[in-house]
């Protein structure tokens, strides 16, 4: 475990936050006879968990800054240090009674994330990383998986939802790593299948279009669990939206499968 002052604050946060989640969770098989359906249902739970975070880090954290997936960008008068939220991330899952949804929470400061938290409430774990002082599940230290053989490696991925698009350029990708690799899983959460990298679960993993919130945590795990987080699309973590991560032999080669796939 992490004892530092910064990981109390931030795991606090993410406890008080889960408990209206998993309230609500245990509401999902009654939503259909909420008359304002299950879009309006989870819109709530989202908002709902996202104040109680900003309200629990900015008492802790006065003038810290905010980015945030349901309210934005909020600047502090501390312009050295930002909080990365998402309240829910794997907001299908949830809605449809699967477990596999997480809180998550990053600080960046000075242009680097240097703590991340993913709270799976569902399972109860709680995966925590501070740059310099380890990663860990609940008391267990974590490390990325030591497989080199791709024909071994299970990879993770996201695929583009109805609206997002580049489903064209995720066939081609998708087409390029399967060959090349023992299994591929979409499980729905970006933030938790990160965390499960770096806990060794899976070896590798990529996925376009995404926000700071969805890895900044994760980012912080990867490499404090002895892994490689990058970037696709050329951007530093802090801005970017094409990641790749997983240990050092995984991202190497799904980063060559994934170059043969765009041409």
């Amino acid at each position: 475990m992490i004892r530092s002052p910064l990981m109390t604050v931030m795991t606090d946060a993410v406890m008080k936050a889960s408990r209206s989640l998993k309230r609500d969770f245990g509401e999902v098989e009654n939503l259909q006879v909420l008359a304002k359906g299950p879009g309006d249902f989870v819109s709530k739970a989202d908002h709902k968990a996202e104040a109680i975070l900003r309200e629990a880090l900015e008492k802790a954290r006065p003038g810290y800054g905010f980015v945030m997936e349901e309210s934005g960008v909020v600047q502090g008068s501390d312009e050295s240090n930002r909080w990365h939220i998402d309240p829910l991330d794997g907001t299908h899952n949830f809605l449809r009674g699967i477990p596999h949804w997480n809180i998550s929470v990053a600080l960046e400061r000075d242009n680097q994330f240097i703590a991340g938290v993913v709270y799976d409430a569902a399972k109860d774990e709680m995966f925590m990383a501070e740059k310099g002082k380890g990663a860990f599940v609940n008391n267990r230290r974590l490390r990325v998986s030591g497989q080199t053989e791709p024909a071994q490696m299970l990879i993770g991925t996201g695929i583009p939802h109805i609206g997002k698009g580049g489903h064209g350029l995720f066939l081609r990708e998708l087409a390029a790593v399967m060959p090349r690799f023992a299994n591929v899983r979409r499980m729905g959460s970006a933030a938790l299948d990160i965390a499960y990298v770096a806990a060794g679960r899976m070896d590798a993993y990529w996925e376009r279009g995404l926000n700071t919130w969805d890895f900044a945590a994760g980012a912080v795990l990867i490499r404090e669990a002895g892994g490689t987080f990058g970037t696709l699309d050329g951007k530093p973590v802090t801005s970017a939206k094409d990641i790749i991560c997983g240990n050092e032999a995984g991202e190497r080669a799904l980063g060559q499968a994934l170059k043969t796939a765009a041409g």
